[in-house]
């Protein structure tokens, strides 16, 4: 047989994945692992889904998706979060926001193309560049600045390639935000560049400190700008894998292309699903917000306390805490912590480089297993004390 594709041959697998899967062959496991909310998605929701099926809407829509789903779309992003997009030619829905990566990367790279993204990041960014035939460029983060994106950074990594650089804020997996004046400092560089800004914006509605900040809030680069987002995060409907893109209407009529040959339309149910969360499914959401705020206050207070220091994640449902203090690399601890307490964490290099020293957990859980996850973390950090203590030979 001839051999498969090098690039597909070459990409790492899910490093969250790999502990989500480990953790599921044990027994009596907390998993602060995958991303997922814990909540259901609200019944009013999937009832308009099973309303539209029994009454035959269950054939394609138009390539774009529902108008209807399109026009409330745009209303809700005009009114929230003072983005403008014109839903008949600059709003594309998408199998979940993940298509939506795929979609603009392909419509956007000539093969050598450079792409910037960030270290920590999302795990599929750095893939999707890749599979469209672009160079991944890297910008490390760091903790001192509360994982933001600066503009020295921004400045330092555009070249004569750069074709558009890859952000997501809040940030999976940090928590990390940028603020309309942190956003208000680049966009010299971008305008003048003109590259573009492909921001993931799927953890918007899970900002719990301030307002959420966009850089397609800025006029003068609005046609840089593609905003991908979603209804997985928010709405608790990962299942339902909806999301959507806006952008310019000649890249978003070249997204559209690609979207109609691979995909033809988003479900339809799941459509329909979208116009009930859209129309009466935002007070879901804040009770829902609520509830990851109550979370994360408690987890960021016990990390802390038990000496992993933790920076107060301002958006998404994800903290980030520091473990280089115990000699371990994050996969070690991970792997130890899930072998001798039953507690399945990420380790920070499954985002990164520069993820070495931290883990990531994921409080899209109740607060029982928060509350028992903490105790064994807490467990484990006094069995590797001990252990020092009688072979000092071990301290890192």
């Amino acid at each position: 047989m001839k051999p498969l594709s090098k690039t597909i041959e070459n990409l790492k697998p899910s490093g969250i994945r790999k502990f989500f899967d480990l953790a599921s062959t044990m027994d009596n496991v907390i998993s602060f692992g995958v991303g997922e909310p814990d909540f259901d998605t609200p019944w009013h929701i999937c009832e308009n889904a099973v309303y539209s099926m029994s009454e035959g809407k269950t054939h394609y829509t138009a390539n774009r998706g529902l108008l209807e789903l399109r026009k409330l779309i745009a209303e809700f992003h005009r009114i929230r979060y003072d983005q403008h997009y014109n839903p008949e030619n600059e709003i594309l829905v998408t199998v979940g926001g993940s298509e939506a990566i795929d979609l603009a990367m392909r419509a956007m790279i000539n093969p050598g193309d450079e792409v910037i993204t960030m270290d920590p990041n999302y795990v599929a960014y750095t893939p999707a560049i890749e599979m469209a035939g672009g160079i991944p460029v890297i910008i490390p983060l760091e903790e001192k600045s509360e994982f933001k994106l600066t503009p020295e950074a921004l400045k330092n990594a555009i070249t004569d390639k750069t074709k558009a650089i890859l952000i997501n804020f809040p940030s999976n997996p940090t928590g990390g935000v940028m603020t309309y004046e942190d956003y208000e400092k680049l966009v010299p560089i971008i305008e003048e560049s003109g590259i573009y800004v492909v921001s993931d914006e799927i953890y918007a509605e899970l900002t719990f400190d301030g307002e959420f900040a966009s850089l397609a809030q800025f006029p003068s680069i609005r046609d840089q700008i593609v905003v991908i987002n979603g209804f997985s995060k928010a709405f608790a409907m990962t299942g339902w894998r909806l999301g959507y893109v806006m952008s310019n209407p000649n890249l978003s009529a070249a997204m559209t292309k690609i979207h109609q040959y691979i995909i033809m339309s988003a479900p339809t149910p799941a459509q329909y699903a979208a116009l009930e969360a859209m129309t009466d499914g935002l007070s879901d959401v804040s009770h829902m917000r609520n509830e990851y705020m109550n979370r994360r206050n408690l987890l960021v207070s016990r990390l802390n306390r038990m000496g992993l220091k933790t920076n107060m994640p301002h958006g998404t449902f994800y903290v980030f805490p520091n473990i280089s203090q115990t000699g371990l690399t994050s996969e070690e601890f991970c792997n130890r912590l899930v072998e001798e307490q039953r507690v399945a964490c990420v380790p920070g290099t499954a985002f990164g480089e520069k993820g070495e020293g931290f883990m990531r957990m994921s409080y899209a859980c109740s607060m029982d297993n928060i509350i028992e996850g903490c105790d064994r973390i807490e467990a484990f950090l006094a069995s590797l004390e001990q252990k020092q203590e009688e072979n000092p030979s071990n301290r890192s």
